[in-house]
């Protein structure tokens, strides 16, 4: 089971493009096979994951030459980078020549990835250097051990094996109707399972083309949709700033109503830019759902009915159950659609273990399930619907349980609201409250919380309206465009709006 079926024929096709800089399979193969020379026969090498050619060519390489990725975050702070490279302990890291490196990494052999070479060998041969590729490894030997966010403590090295990596791109190769002469367009941080394992894997293991934008703007989408570009991938903020601007570039119109695909992923897109996407161009966003853990469990796929507001359904392999607080299976059935569960999962995506971690493993499954610790309602015909994460999302109040995702998506169709987040508060009577932080449209003349809470109530339910808002000037987010909420907390001499 090759990962990259591609390189080991003739092609002249192009398989990255970075800016003005590309490579086809042969080139890409002749670079790949350098770098797997240098690389030998490490237990696991870092990679420098800057959004450049040279990240995905020593990825690539490293992955060819059977040797595990770490990709490290180069906006990592002194500590968590501390930490990662403590953890993984690698033997080498992999960098564009020209990335100045930080001290934490002056102790670790330098690889400078050459992506400049000449293709010179028969592609699946001896690559220059005298490296020989490598048979191709066990499907269950490690791939990626990427770090997690270190919400809850320290970030946890999660092992994914080769099986998972080519279960979940084989899984999408279905529910996408993705081929070979598909170019996928993004600007994602290629340190995250998103951009890299699906935005640059993705295309090389189907042997179509990768065209990274380097950095995201609603210009660079529509030159390189426009330039052969068929699918994009993006986070909500990036379809977000592309809704924003669809009224005053009909270029961006047309280059978004031309794609085959357009996708979103790592957060809920807000069900207004479904509506101003697809009102605009007559396309629909293909909303997915997964996790470092699980790689992809769910999409609304291309033949599929087209579902805002949900995930879509189970991949081709992947289990899928909803569990209630005494761990019980939610059942099929009429009620069933309107009750919240945690998530769980089981099948070939998932990852190996954590790193190091022997009691975090063990914590994180129930049997063979994966607990994922998000919340969701499964529709009668499969949609499942999140509600939120289980610690942040899920609000527990006068015995009801409210789902954060619903209220923000109402939240975010008032005209006086740029931005929102709503988190649980605790409250006396009700034992948690709905609390909103607003980003106001106009600071000057932000809304009030009578008129939130009442236009709430009018398209939920009473129990549902927030009873506290917060105003912000801006909502804390991660690269991916998530909001922090773990973050959010009263500012210093700001009082809330709250409820009589």
């Amino acid at each position: 089971m090759s990962l990259f079926p591609a390189l080991h024929t003739e092609s002249s096709g192009t398989a990255l493009r970075f800016g003005e800089r590309s490579l086809n399979y042969g080139e890409l193969a002749a670079a790949a096979g350098r770098t797997a020379g240098g690389i030998g026969h490490a237990a696991r090498v870092a990679v420098w994951a800057t959004p450049t050619l040279e990240t995905a060519v020593a990825v690539v390489g490293a992955l060819l030459a059977g040797v595990p990725v770490v990709p490290l975050n180069p906006r990592s702070g002194e500590r968590e980078l501390a930490h990662i490279l403590a953890d993984s302990a690698p033997s080498a890291v992999l960098a564009e020549p020209e990335a100045e490196l930080p001290e934490a990494l002056t102790g670790i052999p330098r690889l400078d990835v050459d992506v400049a070479g000449d293709a010179e060998e028969e592609p699946g041969g001896t690559a220059p250097g005298g490296w020989v590729l490598a048979t191709e490894p066990n499907p269950e030997s490690a791939a990626f051990i990427v770090y997690t966010s270190g919400t809850t403590g320290p970030p946890k090295g999660v092992v994914l094996s080769r099986r998972a990596v080519a279960s979940t791109l084989d899984a999408l190769e279905d529910a996408w109707q993705w081929t070979a002469d598909d170019v996928v367009v993004h600007a994602l941080p290629l340190f995250h399972v998103h951009g890299l394992i699906l935005g640059v894997l993705g295309p090389l293991r189907r042997g179509g083309s990768l065209h990274h934008l380097g950095r995201f703007s609603p210009e660079g989408v529509t030159g390189a949709l426009t330039g052969g570009g068929t699918v994009l991938f993006g986070v909500p903020t990036m379809y977000h700033r592309l809704a924003e601007a669809l009224g005053s570039q009909p270029a961006l119109v047309q280059a978004l109503s031309g794609a085959r695909l357009l996708v979103s992923g790592s957060a809920p897109l807000p069900l207004e830019d479904h509506r101003r996407i697809t009102e605009a161009t007559g396309r629909h966003v293909v909303e997915r759902y997964g996790m470092t853990e699980t790689l992809m469990n769910t999409s609304v796929r291309a033949d599929g009915e087209p579902r805002p507001g949900t995930v879509g359904v189970p991949l081709r392999d992947v289990d899928l159950r909803l569990v209630d607080d005494a761990g019980q299976r939610i059942e099929g059935g009429t009620e069933a659609a309107e009750a919240v569960g945690e998530v769980q999962v089981r099948g070939p995506n998932l990852f190996t273990e954590y790193l190091n971690r022997p009691d975090a493993t063990a914590a994180a499954f129930d049997g063979g399930w994966f607990r994922t610790g998000d919340m969701a309602t499964r529709d009668a015909d499969g949609y499942v619907r999140l509600v939120g994460r289980k610690a942040t999302d899920l609000i527990k109040s006068g015995g009801y349980k409210i789902g954060a995702g619903e209220i923000e998506n109402v939240l975010l169709t008032h005209p006086g609201v740029a931005e929102a987040a709503v988190t649980a508060g605790p409250d006396p009577d009700l034992g948690e409250q709905v609390v909103a932080w607003i980003v106001p449209a106009d600071a000057a003349h932000p809304p009030q919380q009578e008129e939130l809470a009442e236009y709430v109530a009018g398209q939920l339910a009473p129990h549902k309206r927030p009873r506290t808002v917060h105003l912000r000037a801006s909502l804390p987010r991660n690269d991916m465009g998530k909001i922090l909420k773990r973050e959010l907390a009263p500012q210093d001499g700001q009082e809330p709006q709250t409820a009589e």
